[in-house]
C-alpha cells in the first residue's frame, strides 16, 4: 500500500513536471509565431523556432494553383501536440524601388487641435471656462455653433464675437464625437473674449522617403505615425502632401539629447498625403522621382538577427549605404510597428550623425540584397540605437491604401 502511494506521487509529479514543461513551451512558441505569414510556396513556412513545429494546411490541394490562396494552418509541437493556428497567404515576391531620400512633411489637420488649456484672467480672477465644460487636450474641434472649424483664426474669430454667449463645440475624441458647451469669458488684459484653449492645425518636418510601389503606385516613409509634439495624439489629417528636400546640416546627436537632420523644403509635390498610418504616412505619387530599379521584399520570417546595411541621406538629396546590426526582438511578430532593433556600427555614419537622428526615419533597412524593414525611432538614451519595422507591415498597408482608393495590389 505504501509503495503505491509512493508510485502515484511520483507519477504526480512528473505529470506535473511535464504538464508545465509543455504549458512553458507552447507560452514560448506563442511569443514567436506570427498571427499571420506570406510565403510564395507551400514549402517556405518558416517558423524559426528551436523547437520542431510541424504545419498542417487546412483545405490545401496538391493540384490546385498555390498563387494567391490563403489557408488556415494548424501548428502542432514535435508533430503530436498543437498549440496554435495561423494563416498563411501564398504569394508573388514582393518587389519595389527602394528610395532613402529626404523628404517634407506638410499635415493640416481635420478640426483643429487642443494642445493645451488654461485659465484666463478675468476681473473676478482666473476662471478656466473651457476646463470646466469638459473639453480636454488631444481633442479635435470640428465646429463651433455649427461652423466649420478649418484654422486657428477661425476659432478665434467665432470665440471673440460671441460676446460671452455660450457656445456649442463639436469635438472628436478617441474617434467619437462629443458635444461640449463652453461659455467664453472677458479677459481683462486683452479685452476680447477667450476661452483659454490653445489649438494648432497644421504640422510639418523632415522624414525619409522609404519605398515606392510601381504596381500600385503608392509612396511611403516614417515607418511610424505623425504626432502631435504636445500631446502624443496622432494626428487626424484633412489633407497634406510630400514634397522633395535637401538636408543642409546634421545636428549631431548624444546619449540623451538626440540629434537630426536640418532640411530644407523643396517646390516639387510628390504625393499628396492619403493617409496619416501607425506604420508611416501613404500617398498617390503625383509627382516626379527618381525611382531605383526593383528590390525584393523580404519576408518577415526571412528576416534575421545580423549584418544589414542602412540607406539614409545625411547631405543633399543623394542617399548612401551604411553598416548596421539588426537584431530581432522577443515579440517582433506580434508586433505591428516595433520589429526588431537597429544597431549603427558604420564609423562614417556615427561621426557625422552619433547614430539614429530625427529625420532618419523612413530610411530603409537593407540585408542580403533585400528590403527587410525602415528605421522608426532613436534610443533616447543610446543614440546609435532605434527600433525599426517590417517591410512586409508598411507593403501591406500601401495595398490597404491602394485598394481603398480603388488600385491595383502590388505584388
Amino acid at each position: 500500500m505504501k509503495t503505491m502511494k509512493i508510485i502515484t506521487r511520483i507519477f504526480f509529479i512528473i505529470t506535473f513536471i511535464f504538464s508545465v514543461s509543455v504549458f512553458s513551451l507552447i507560452f514560448m512558441l506563442n511569443s514567436k509565431i506570427s498571427d499571420n505569414y506570406k510565403i510564395t510556396s507551400i514549402k517556405d513556412l518558416k517558423l524559426n523556432t528551436k523547437i520542431p513545429v510541424t504545419a498542417i494546411y487546412n483545405g490545401y490541394d496538391d493540384s490546385a494553383d498555390e498563387k494567391n490562396e490563403t489557408y488556415r494552418v494548424d501548428l502542432k509541437m514535435f508533430g503530436l501536440i498543437p498549440f496554435s493556428t495561423t494563416t498563411v497567404e501564398v504569394v508573388n515576391k514582393m518587389q519595389v524601388s527602394v528610395l532613402g531620400t529626404p523628404f517634407g512633411i506638410k499635415l493640416y489637420t481635420n478640426g483643429v487641435l487642443v494642445v493645451d488649456i488654461k485659465g484666463v484672467k478675468t476681473d473676478n480672477g482666473v476662471v478656466n471656462t473651457a476646463k470646466s465644460a469638459g473639453l480636454k487636450t488631444g481633442d479635435y474641434i470640428q465646429s463651433v455653433d455649427g461652423y466649420r472649424i478649418l484654422s486657428n483664426e477661425d476659432i478665434a474669430e467665432i470665440v471673440e464675437n460671441s460676446g460671452g454667449k455660450e457656445l456649442n463645440f463639436t469635438v472628436l475624441r478617441s474617434d467619437k464625437e462629443k458635444s461640449i458647451k463652453i461659455k467664453p469669458v472677458f479677459e481683462s488684459e486683452s479685452g476680447k473674449y477667450r476661452v483659454g484653449i490653445w489649438v494648432r492645425d497644421s504640422s510639418a518636418g523632415i522624414g525619409t522617403l522609404t519605398f515606392y510601389s510601381p504596381y500600385n503606385n503608392v509612396i511611403c516613409g516614417l515607418g511610424h505615425e505623425v504626432s502631435d509634439g504636445d500631446t502624443g495624439e496622432k494626428f487626424n489629417i484633412i489633407s497634406g502632401e510630400m514634397v522633395n528636400a535637401d538636408i543642409i546640416s546634421v545636428k549631431k546627436g548624444k546619449n540623451g539629447a538626440p540629434g537630426e537632420l536640418v532640411g530644407k523644403f523643396g517646390y516639387s509635390v510628390i504625393s499628396k498625403i492619403l493617409s496619416n498610418e501607425d506604420d508611416g504616412v501613404f500617398g498617390i505619387l503625383g509627382g516626379q522621382l527618381q525611382a531605383s530599379s526593383l528590390t525584393e521584399v523580404a519576408l518577415k520570417q526571412d528576416v534575421k538577427t545580423g549584418d544589414a546595411q542602412i540607406l539614409t541621406t545625411v547631405k543633399g538629396a543623394t542617399p548612401k549605404l551604411y553598416s548596421c546590426y539588426i537584431t530581432l526582438i522577443k515579440s517582433a511578430y506580434k508586433s505591428k510597428t516595433q520589429n526588431f532593433v537597429v544597431t549603427v556600427t558604420d564609423n562614417d555614419l556615427l561621426n557625422t550623425t552619433g547614430g539614429i537622428v530625427q529625420g532618419m526615419s523612413g530610411s530603409p533597412i537593407l540585408q542580403n540584397g533585400k528590403l527587410v524593414g525602415a528605421v522608426t525611432h532613436v534610443f533616447l538614451d543610446n543614440t546609435d540605437k532605434g527600433y525599426g519595422i517590417f517591410a512586409e507591415n508598411m507593403l501591406d498597408t500601401a495595398n490597404k491604401i491602394a485598394e481603398k482608393n480603388s488600385i491595383k495590389k502590388a505584388s
